[in-house]
Formats: C-alpha cells, structure tokens, sequence
C-alpha cells in the first residue's frame, strides 16, 4: 500500500470517529433532554394532583365553618322563641292578675268601713239611745263617701229641683207642677259619675210644668 493511501485511509477512520462521537454525544443529549422532560411531566403530575386536594381541603373547611354558623344561628333561634314564649306567658299572666285583682286597693279601703260597720251593729246590741246609733251610721256614711269622692273620683248626683236631663236622669214617674221647666221632685236613688262617665242613672221623680209658670227668655 502505498503511502498516499495509507494517509487517506487514516484521515478516513478519524472523521468516522469523529462522527461516531458527534453521534454519542448526540443521542446522549437526546436522551438528557428526554430524561428532564420525564422529570417535568412527573413533577407537573404531581402539582396537579395536589391542586384538587388542597381545593378539597378548603371546601371541607368551608363546610364545617358554615355549618357550625348555622348551628349557631338555629340555637340563637331556639333560645329567642323560648324567650319570647317566655315573655308573653308572664304578660298574659300579669294581664289576668290585673284583671283579676284590679280592685284589690278599693277593696282594702273599703275594709276599715265595714269593721266600722261591725262595731256600730255590736253596739246597737245593747244602745239604749237610737240617736248614738244614728250617728254612728252617719260617720261611717260621712267617712265612706270622702274617700270614694276623694281617692276614686266618684261623685254622687241627683238633688229635688236639680234641673231633668235625660242623660244622666232615669224618670220613673212624672207630675204637672207650676214649674217652669222640667225638674226633680223627688229622687229614689242616686246616680253616680266616675269622673266624667255616668255610672249609675239616677232614679228620679219628675215634676213637668201645667203651663201655669212661664220660662224666664234668656237674655242675650
């Protein structure tokens, strides 16, 4: 072999390995890049994976915390329904208990009356005066009628020749008078006022006018 060919041969064999080597590193390259492109899909699998979980969690943590807030609110609830059945109980029972006792201080004041009553009916027993008797009712009346008029506003009405209203007057019977205008002639039974409102009408005889007495013309 010639040397010229020796020469060629060996420049040959030294770009086919040069070739080869480009090859390796090629494949070797290739075969890095496919390695880290592994690693990313894994690695972005696994972030994947963890992103429903963590969602996951949070509902759950959402859910207990509403359904705790509902617990909450059903008790608060709850509690101001006995409360309020609580209060209207107690207010219905006052409102009996006002209905029902509503004239207990009357009743009280009423009770030294009738104690008063009961000694003048023990004395009567063995009086041998009907004036001590007398006076002793008349006191009482006297006693009974202040505090009715002066503690509960109630003021008795009806006197003989008051003037006849038929509003706060009951006639029971009637008689032609020389009267000049309707009055009472006689009165049966008191009429009472509570304040302004008629309690009780008053019961009265009424004397009418014959026509004997004229009206006096109410002068402007």
């Amino acid at each position: 072999m010639s040397m010229e060919e020796e020469q060629n041969q060996s420049v040959e064999q030294e770009e086919n390995e040069t070739v080869a080597a480009d090859s390796a590193d090629s494949t070797e390259a290739a075969e890095n890049q496919e390695a880290d492109a592994a690693a990313g899909d894994v690695a972005d699998g696994e972030d994947a994976a963890e992103e429903p979980k963590d969602e996951l969690t949070a509902l759950k943590a959402q859910v207990e915390e509403l359904t705790k807030q509902n617990e909450d609110l059903k008790d608060q609830v709850l509690r101001r329904a006995a409360d309020f059945e609580n209060y209207r109980k107690r207010m219905l029972k006052e409102k009996q208990d006002a209905f029902d006792y509503a004239n207990t201080n009357l009743l009280k004041d009423l009770l030294d009356s009738l104690d008063n009553f009961d000694r003048t009916v023990e004395a009567a027993a063995t009086a041998t005066d009907p004036k001590t008797i007398a006076d002793g009712v008349k006191m009482i009346n006297s006693g009974l009628v202040s505090m009715l008029e002066n503690k509960y506003n109630l003021v008795s009405y009806g006197a003989v020749g008051d003037a006849f209203d038929p509003d706060i007057h009951e006639a029971i019977g009637s008689s032609n008078d020389p009267v000049a205008e309707p009055v009472l002639k006689a009165v049966y039974l008191k009429g009472y006022k509570l304040k302004d409102m008629v309690i009780r009408h008053a019961k009265v005889m009424v004397s009418m006018p014959d026509g004997t007495v004229q009206a006096e013309e109410k002068k402007d």
